[in-house]
């Protein structure tokens, strides 16, 4: 199964019209899907809370939007999370990259990883954790609930759920 490919059928199908993306190597084949999608407007940001800020106003426009991004800029997104995002009930899909579990190649992504989820559940935003390809399954109902709820959502996506560093 191409994940890339599931993932952005999902978003498409769920009427997320605009996505905008950090950029990061295990999420690359992600962003190339964006980029490549004629359904979606792809705006690149140069930071994390940039990219929501871009997700607020598309929100506020009448689109349904999303990002992808990395674990590790968490910490700069929180003012923007709850200020913005949760102030005012807005859905976003948020697909992130969990850097720093077991098999990390690169030790600074270590710290984040340690205080990614705790930092998610103390700001009252449910969190999935995909580990395995078939977690992808789950995806769409994802996306379904976020909409539903008018809620932030992350989705935590690990080396192993894309095969590996």
């Amino acid at each position: 199964m191409n994940l890339a490919k599931k993932i952005v059928d999902d978003f498409v199908s769920n009427d997320v019209s605009f996505i905008t993306t950090v950029p990061c190597k295990q999420l690359a084949s992600v962003i190339d899907e964006v980029e490549n999608n004629d359904s979606i407007y792809h705006i690149p940001a140069n930071k994390e809370d940039e990219g929501i800020g871009l997700c607020a106003g598309a929100f506020m426009g009448g689109k349904r939007p999303a990002i992808i991004m990395q674990n590790t800029a968490i910490g700069v997104t929180i003012n923007t999370l709850v200020t913005l995002t949760q102030f005012y009930r807005m859905p976003l899909p948020m697909l992130i990259s969990y850097r720093g579990e077991l098999g990390e190649p690169v030790a600074c992504q270590v710290e984040m990883a340690v205080h990614t989820k705790a930092l998610l559940a103390q700001l009252n935003i449910p969190t999935y954790h995909f580990h395995r390809s078939d977690d992808v399954e789950e995806f769409d109902r994802i996306l379904k609930y976020t909409f539903m709820a008018n809620k932030p959502v992350a989705i935590l996506t690990d080396a192993t759920f894309w095969g590996g560093y």
